[in-house]
């Protein structure tokens, strides 16, 4: 059976973990987190009541077609910035960092992948913007932009600051089955142009419909690198 393809080393997972501040998450001991993350098997499909019983905020994630994995939040940073501009009431995002059980890192904020870390096929290292994701915004609401500017980097290869704009859909219903639950949500997608490259890729979000908050998502990194769907199991509150 094929795992999936994050290589993080075991030491770094501490590493991490030693050096991250700002967590407020609720969970006893961080080592029980890292106990979790690093030897949980991420080819189990859990029920809904192991996961609701868990004392953490979990997610299920799929690189590329490798296996399903299931992540745990490790830290959950507040007050983080989204953008210096557009915001005159300082609104800001948590920023979620997701550990799966063979050491992957994920990285999001409002729903949106910001960062990965130890994916064998690349992996994206920043995401930037002058103005805030329509996604942090709320894109269930009219009022919301449906367009965003926003720079990536990534690896492999010297990929820095490459300008990448996105078009949204207007929402539309849909039922999805979300931890063995059906959900109604809203379904956007999002057209990203990326001018330098001549490139294009579709990225596709699942929203709650009276939050706004993403419930499931397919993006892809940047290009060339994998697209990642994940769905929201137990979230962070």
């Amino acid at each position: 059976m094929r795992r999936s393809h994050f290589t993080i080393p075991f030491g770094g997972i501490f590493l991490c973990l030693t050096l991250l501040t700002g967590c407020s998450q609720k969970f006893q001991d961080v080592n029980d987190t890292a106990k979790l993350a690093l030897f949980g098997d991420d080819d189990t499909q859990l029920t809904a009541q192991a996961i609701n019983q868990l004392p953490y905020a979990s997610i299920y994630a799929r690189i590329g077609d490798g296996p399903q994995a299931f992540m745990v939040l490790a830290f959950a940073e507040q007050d983080i910035i989204v953008s210096a501009q557009n915001s005159p009431n300082g609104r800001t995002a948590t920023q979620l960092k997701w550990l799966s059980a063979d050491r992957g890192l994920i990285v999001t904020q409002a729903g949106r992948i910001t960062k990965t870390g130890s994916l064998s096929q690349g992996n994206l290292v920043a995401t930037t913007s002058a103005t805030m994701d329509p996604l942090a915004l709320g894109l269930h609401q009219d009022s919301t932009p449906k367009t965003w500017t926003r720079t990536l980097d990534w690896q492999p290869g010297y990929h820095f600051g490459y300008t990448v704009n996105s078009t949204f859909s207007n929402g539309s219903e849909q039922v999805i089955v979300v931890n063995e639950h059906s959900v109604q949500s809203l379904y956007f997608t999002e057209e990203v142009n990326v001018p330098s490259l001549e490139q294009s890729y579709q990225n596709e979000f699942w929203l709650n419909p009276k939050t706004g908050a993403v419930i499931k998502s397919r993006q892809q990194l940047a290009p060339g690198l994998p697209v990642v769907e994940f769905s929201i199991l137990k979230p962070f509150s």
